[in-house]
């Protein structure tokens, strides 16, 4: 990695997790409600048979009402579960979040390796978290490189889950960091520009 760029990379990072910081308990909760709303209204949602959410952490959006309720409909639901054994996630499908959820690497909920394995290209639209969002599609991750990893040759339809705080003109990038199709925040949903 170009160190101007890790530098660039991590002081984007230190400026947004200072901002999301700063909101307050009751507006990230009141804008992960919005965000629902919104991804609901989406077309890329509603005719998305198969969909890869995320357990948030206390910083990043809050869909797992959302979650709740796609469970209850007739789209399949999946979480990514992170196998040690190779450093990457795959998404594993979950049908009970009361019964089929363990807090995996890093403290995140994801499901229990009972739960079927599904192949990401057999996912309509994968929902991601990240720290930033450009408006040109690029996200800036937690560093690690894990959903770049798992989304390398997806084929579907990557859809960036952000606060409107953590969105930004641009992000620094490199070649292999996957761009998103598209940007959904509490206000609105951003197409990239190309």
């Amino acid at each position: 990695m170009n160190g101007d760029q890790q530098v660039k990379k991590n002081e984007l990072r230190a400026n947004i997790r200072a901002a999301i910081k700063n909101l307050l308990p009751a507006k990230r909760k009141s804008d992960s409600e919005k965000i629902c709303v919104l991804l609901k209204a989406q077309s890329l949602f509603q005719d998305a048979r198969s969909i890869l959410f995320f357990a948030p952490l206390p910083e990043e959006p809050d869909l797992w009402p959302l979650l709740n309720e796609t469970l209850a409909g007739k789209q399949m639901a999946a979480l990514p579960c992170f196998d040690p054994g190779n450093e990457i996630y795959h998404p594993r499908r979950v049908t009970d979040l009361h019964v089929e959820i363990l807090s995996g690497k890093f403290g995140i909920r994801e499901p229990a390796e009972t739960c079927v394995a599904i192949p990401p290209n057999d996912l309509d639209l994968v929902l991601v978290p990240g720290v930033a969002f450009g408006l040109d599609g690029h996200r800036l991750g937690r560093g690690k490189g894990y959903y770049d990893r798992l989304l390398q040759n997806f084929t579907g339809t990557k859809l960036g889950i952000a606060f409107d705080e953590q969105v930004v003109d641009a992000v620094p990038s490199e070649q292999n960091d996957v761009r998103m199709d598209a940007i959904l925040t509490p206000t609105r949903c951003v197409k990239p520009i190309q």
